[in-house]
């Protein structure tokens, strides 16, 4: 049934339904059935026992995808943002950039001006490299001369937040993204669009979604009409725009490049450039870094300006951030909107993380690489993570990323003063009342019945304890 590898959607499930027919008629001679639960959970486990396989929705990917005119997506790229076309002739290539939003603020908002230009820049750049590059294979040559994709992304999403005070949790990042978002596809696709006017369009431009006037965000809807059900509607679909140059644009000259979107995880080039990585939220407020010099460790230096202003950036402080691993939430003296401010990527639902991310996909014609951060062992909670990004109507996701049960002692932290730190978990009354004194003079509160453990940690016959 090597046909199945080729199609997609409608199509393939009333080929794969037929394929069935025939093995149950005998007709087929090899054949097993597998219960779908018993697969679904088969892929859960793998995917918490190693972080893969990174699921790709396959009908997603096409039915949204430019070039469904010459040829099908049959596969991400390793880091799940590239989802081009392959063929026996074709290797799917794409270059890559990403914008830096870390350095687009002025005045806690994005300035507009400043990332028009950025992006009109970048998507230039990319289309330059697409003629000089070198390609090892005949295969990459053809396909990058005949489509020319290129993926211009984003970084520093998180350094933008904090810029502009809003929280990750907070409404106003749904609308800060989709409006950013829509930004940056708007002006690279009107760029292409006047590459193609001083280029020429690229080879397989016609017949192409952006010859029959479909864009991004016109693909939702036919996905839907593919699956005969409406996306989770926590995506929006609707922009703020005026988009009527662009397709005039696009319907006049055509498009440089087959795709121009697409956000890798830039892990290396956001460390090179003092950044956050791509869309996600930070990883730890607090880390050890290690390199042939020694070991370093790293604050957040937003939140330690933020502390500064306060007042209340100190050694204790920074020891209370070593005990409770970076997780402000957990630290008294702390005003609440800064515990809003600074969660970790831990701390914060998966499945908002996930409607993020649909409603920043709605603007890209490829793909973002969502990697997926779960505290916790439940399979009900991965179960329902991956359903939603199927029902958003996600193309992709990336790393599955858990926690340790338990991690390595702090040896910059006297054990004698804070008890053993190799908890992953703590909860305020866990707080040894003499380690240290809070930011500010409230007083950390041990109930009686909490007192018993919270001195087993230090000593039982601590005289503060008792």
């Amino acid at each position: 049934v090597a046909d199945l590898h080729h199609t997609y959607g409608k199509d393939f499930e009333t080929r794969y339904v037929a394929y069935e027919k025939q093995a149950q008629e005998g007709k087929i001679a090899i054949f097993k059935v597998v219960p779908a639960a018993q697969l679904w959970r088969k892929m859960l486990s793998r995917l918490f026992e190693t972080g893969h396989p990174w699921i790709t929705f396959k009908d997603a990917c096409n039915i949204r995808s430019p070039q469904d005119h010459v040829g099908v997506i049959h596969s991400s790229n390793l880091c799940t943002e590239i989802t081009l076309n392959t063929s026996v002739d074709e290797v799917a290539v794409c270059n890559l950039g990403s914008i830096n939003l870390a350095r687009l603020v002025r005045n806690k908002a994005i300035d507009t001006e400043q990332l028009a230009k950025t992006v009109a820049s970048a998507v230039r750049m990319l289309d330059n490299v697409i003629d000089i590059n070198y390609y090892p294979i005949k295969e990459a040559e053809t396909a990058n001369m005949r489509h020319r994709p290129i993926g211009l992304g984003l970084m520093g999403f998180q350094d933008a937040l904090y810029q502009c005070d809003i929280p990750f949790t907070s409404e106003k990042v749904l609308t800060f993204m989709t409006e950013t978002m829509e930004l940056i596809a708007y002006h690279a696709i009107q760029t292409s669009a006047q590459l193609a006017q001083e280029r020429g369009a690229y080879a397989s431009f016609k017949g192409s979604k952006w010859d029959r006037n479909l864009f991004p965000q016109d693909t939702l809807s036919l996905l839907e009409y593919e699956r005969g059900m409406k996306l989770d509607p926590s995506a929006p679909h609707a922009g703020v725009l005026d988009w009527t140059p662009v397709r005039n644009a696009v319907k006049q000259f055509g498009m440089r490049n087959s795709n121009v979107m697409a956000i890798a995880p830039t892990a290396t080039i956001s460390t090179i450039a003092g950044t956050i990585p791509s869309f996600e939220p930070i990883y730890k407020n607090i880390y050890v870094k290690a390199n042939m010099s020694g070991e370093f460790t790293v604050v957040n230096s937003y939140l330690v300006d933020d502390l500064k202003k306060l007042g209340v950036w100190n050694s204790e402080m920074l020891d209370q951030l070593k005990y409770f691993d970076g997780q402000v939430h957990l630290i008294n003296g702390i005003p609440q909107h800064l515990k809003d401010k600074y969660l970790e990527a831990f701390d914060i639902d998966p499945l908002w993380l996930m409607k993020l991310t649909a409603a920043r996909g709605q603007w890209i014609d490829q793909s973002q690489s969502h990697n997926v951060f779960m505290k916790g062992v439940s399979g009900k909670l991965l179960h329902d993570i991956y359903l939603s990004a199927w029902k958003l109507g996600l193309k992709t996701t990336y790393y599955l990323r858990t926690l340790g049960a338990s991690q390595i002692e702090k040896s910059t932290l006297d054990a004698k003063k804070f008890g053993f730190t190799q908890k992953r978990e703590y909860t305020t009354s866990e707080i040894p009342a003499q380690a240290f004194k809070p930011a500010s003079e409230t007083t950390i509160e041990v109930h009686e019945d909490e007192l018993p453990r919270a001195c087993s940690l230090i000593n039982e016959d601590c005289e503060t304890c008792q």
